[in-house]
């Protein structure tokens, strides 16, 4: 953790990510952090050890749209163990990556407060999984990707300017519910036994504190950063 947590640049974190894989077993480690805004184009880290003709082609074939692993990691939180019903209907994607080495694999994502999300993919040639290996050594790969999720978030944040903080009061957040659930400001004016024009004066507060241009980028910013 401290390694980690005292990595100065990305290849400095990457090689002890690496190290700390190779001592669980494993050859190669691949691990993406995405931040949650902007939603058109979010910022994304990629690192890896993947054979670098492998890596070249997932990205110019845009792989992570297919990928189940992938899939997998945006919806859950829990450990995944490559098998072949995992790629059975991307046959071809799993035949490639096996080509290039990549034929046992264990991931798992993370997510923090703010919504920003992390994957540390763990993987080797040969020597499937066994459940006494993970039995052995799974709570310490999922330590791992806590900690990576942290230390990376940490070097990020040290290299971005400060983000004033945004507190919305509790009528704000009310008003912003009820119109995430789709209700007018007249309707939600109607449940919250207030004016329209008060609905309004809470929205437009929400809006400036958010640096939104209107309610449904204010409600999905909101959202997005865990306000609401």
């Amino acid at each position: 953790m401290q390694a980690l947590m005292g990595a100065r640049s990305e290849e400095e974190f990457f090689n002890v990510l690496a190290a700390a894989a190779r001592e669980l077993g494993f050859d190669y480690c691949a691990y993406g952090m995405r931040t949650p805004l902007p939603l058109s184009n979010p910022k994304t880290l990629v690192l890896s050890n993947y054979d670098p003709a492998w890596q070249e082609r997932y990205a110019r074939e845009n792989f992570v749209a297919v990928d189940p692993t992938v899939a997998h990691a945006l919806r859950s939180v829990q450990p995944l163990v490559w098998n072949e019903s995992l790629f059975q209907l991307n046959r071809p994607f799993w035949e490639e990556a096996k080509a290039h080495g990549l034929e046992v694999g264990w991931a798992q994502s993370s997510f923090d407060a703010r919504g920003v999300a992390s994957m540390l993919t763990l993987a080797r040639s040969d020597e499937a999984l066994s459940r006494a290996e993970l039995a052995q050594s799974e709570l310490r790969m999922t330590w791992l990707v806590q900690a990576a999720h942290e230390a990376m978030n940490a070097l990020q944040a040290a290299r971005r300017p400060p983000e004033p903080e945004i507190t919305l009061t509790a009528r704000e957040v009310e008003v912003l519910r009820w119109t995430a659930d789709g209700k007018t400001s007249g309707e939600v004016g109607e449940i919250m036994n207030i004016s329209e024009r008060t609905v309004n004066f809470h929205v437009n507060n929400a809006l400036e504190k958010l640096g939104a241009a209107n309610k449904t980028s204010g409600v999905v910013k909101a959202a997005m950063l865990r306000l609401l």
